[in-house]
């Protein structure tokens, strides 16, 4: 199958998990605006099955992220799930990460952030900007390179994105030596 099938294969798998987990409700419940963000918000999901969220209300109360977090965790399918307190961090946030199990395992992450913060609605301009360049020529390469790098080499999205927009990377030794010469540390705050 075409990296591009297996994408759209993959996104339509992800949308019924976010549905079925009533994830969007879970977090509406306690007050909060929620947004999908990265690789599945810009039609680049992969083989890294991974849905990512930015949730944001005007405090960050620990005791309501965990009532949302328990509604989801009523689903049968999530077997277990992480929590970061990460207030006194750059990112001055609540992690989530939860995992959901049926043929396959997929990771939900979801970033608990302050209204108003630092990256209050950054990634949710990262995504519009890369979708408002990026050529369909680019995403099949990104897409192509996500399923070619191997399950034990980490690589992050954003990574990929910059050396295949910025870098005119085509191929995984191409986007291995991107890497090598321009190495990232952190979190990736590059909008094209």
């Amino acid at each position: 199958m075409h990296p591009s099938q297996l994408a759209q294969t993959n996104q339509q798998k992800a949308f019924a998990i976010i549905e079925e987990c009533q994830i969007k409700q879970a977090w509406q419940s306690i007050g909060a605006q929620i947004n999908l963000i990265g690789s599945l918000k810009m039609g680049l999901l992969a083989k890294h099955r991974d849905i990512d969220f930015h949730i944001y209300t005007p405090q960050l109360n620990i005791a309501q992220s965990f009532a949302a977090i328990a509604k989801i965790a009523s689903n049968p399918r999530i077997t277990h799930i992480q929590y970061r307190n990460l207030l006194d961090q750059e990112d001055n946030c609540l992690e989530w990460h939860a995992w959901y199990q049926d043929t396959q395992e997929w990771q939900i992450d979801m970033i608990h952030i302050v209204q108003g913060s630092k990256y209050a609605g950054y990634f949710e301009k990262q995504a519009e900007a890369i979708l408002a360049i990026m050529s369909t020529e680019q995403k099949e390469t990104i897409l192509k390179l996500k399923y070619e790098i191997p399950d034990e080499t980490h690589i992050a999205g954003i990574e990929i994105y910059q050396a295949v927009i910025e870098g005119n990377v085509k191929t995984l030794e191409e986007l291995l030596q991107w890497r090598a010469n321009h190495p990232q540390q952190g979190i990736i705050e590059w909008i094209p």
